[in-house]
């Protein structure tokens, strides 16, 4: 087996051939019989059953299975001011090594991501990089929930939808007026589910456990009542929202009967929330301190059966890289969030096991790029090469060799995983990984 392993900033072969892979294609509902991608110069030249091509940089890898690249819809870089947790560099290697090419960065960076100086930044620092940033504009000046940021001059300059990030608007009046200023040029909206008048002394999920750990406890209606009201201020201004980490029965169930009647709503949920309860927090472990939190049982349940019902729209990763100083804490004091990118399709994929490949994959794909407005990607012939290439059915350790992400704060390290990432090929740059899946 031949593996390729590029340095972002190294000389590539011109020619790529990736030998006998199968084609995930989730626009046409498609899975391909083996075959071989001729890259030349980062543009797909031939796609056949097989091609001999002794000047071409033959990738071999085992089950390879390639889709159109992935895009992850909500993660935080932490630059500018917070690179010592992350910056732009690692946390583009933290998602091509999770197969991700495209990644929608929050805007709670100092200074905030509202104006065009601050996009600018974002997109010269990635430039070279094989990962596209993709800005999430504030919705508020400086996320304080009071005035409107310039929407309509982050949207001319890059952002391709608009939030707070981790500090959801509360105020109704200020939403509801970024929902009709956005409706204008077709703009989305993206929520964290968290009315923070019922969640601010919240540590984790309020039920039985909450009560056992002697921890004040986030209530689930706080995420419901977040949905509701949001969803009627997007019935009444006749735009679109986003809801991003859904982690609960109520809040789902809420998000189906809008759809259901026809409101612009969609959703997305995070790995972790398919594979991780309230009931883990029994160790007071930090890494496991995240917003929305940890739900129970139920809730777990409910988000994988609405995965199964076509109610989850995609997936977003929250990667909230954190530095050991601030997770290295009581529970109390402890920052919140995890970095979740080279492990999240094996933890995605192992918990949806019973869902069919190509629905996964367009919750990847097709469907949040969709909702953002994005251009389709298609593995077709002179298209440009945005690919992700993975293994849908190895099963791997987790390890630290794995990461890439400058922060190490997850709960996933020694677990067993189902589906390999072997890496991306996207800019006219391929990225292997150079460790082991074992």
């Amino acid at each position: 087996m031949c593996i390729f392993t590029a340095v972002f900033h190294d000389a590539i072969p011109m020619r790529v051939l990736l030998s006998q892979v199968k084609i995930v294609d989730s626009r046409h509902h498609t899975l391909s019989a083996p075959c071989d991608i001729l890259i030349v110069n980062g543009y797909i030249d031939r796609i056949a059953d097989r091609i001999d091509d002794e000047t071409a940089e033959r990738i071999e890898l085992p089950h390879a299975h390639v889709s159109p690249g992935w895009i992850d819809l909500f993660a935080d870089f932490g630059d500018p001011g917070f690179e010592r947790k992350e910056d732009v560099r690692s946390g583009c290697a933290a998602a091509a090594a999770g197969g991700f090419t495209e990644v929608c960065l929050v805007p709670n960076t100092i200074p905030v991501i509202q104006s065009k100086a601050e996009i600018d930044y974002l997109l010269h620092k990635s430039r070279e990089l094989p990962v596209t940033i993709r800005p999430l504009g504030a919705i508020s000046k400086d996320l304080e929930g009071k005035a409107l940021a310039e929407l309509y001059d982050l949207y001319a300059h890059g952002a391709v939808a608009f939030s707070d990030g981790w500090q959801p608007v509360q105020s109704a009046a200020l939403l509801l007026k970024a929902l009709e200023y956005v409706r204008a040029f077709d703009g989305t909206i993206i929520q964290l589910p968290d009315h923070q008048s019922l969640s601010t002394h919240g540590l984790m999920h309020e039920g039985i456990h909450s009560v056992r750990l002697g921890m004040p406890g986030i209530p689930a209606i706080s995420e419901l009542i977040q949905v509701q009201r949001d969803m009627e201020l997007a019935r009444y201004a006749a735009s679109r929202i986003h809801f991003t980490g859904i982690s609960t029965r109520q809040a789902i169930e809420a998000i189906a009967r809008a759809k259901q009647e026809g409101l612009q709503v969609s959703c997305s949920i995070t790995a972790y929330h398919l594979a991780l309860t309230d009931a883990c927090l029994e160790d007071y472990d930090t890494n496991l301190k995240v917003i929305p939190p940890l739900r129970s049982q139920e809730d777990v349940d409910a988000l994988k059966q609405a995965v199964a019902a076509g109610i989850i729209d995609a997936f977003a990763t929250h990667h909230r890289p954190q530095d050991i100083e601030s997770k290295q804490l009581e529970f109390e004091y402890a920052a919140p969030g995890m970095i979740g990118m080279e492990s999240f399709f094996g933890i995605m994929n192992r918990e949806l096991a019973t869902i069919d490949l190509l629905d996964k994959i367009a919750m990847l794909t097709t469907r949040p790029r969709s909702l953002l407005g994005l251009p389709e990607v298609e593995i077709a012939v002179g298209k440009e090469a945005n690919l992700t290439i993975f293994d849908p059915d190895k099963e791997w350790t987790f390890e630290e060799k794995h990461i890439r992400s400058r922060s190490h704060q997850t709960p996933f390290i020694g677990q067993r995983l189902k589906g390999f990432v072997y890496g991306i090929f996207a800019k006219h740059q391929l990225v292997l990984h150079s460790s082991s899946p074992e």
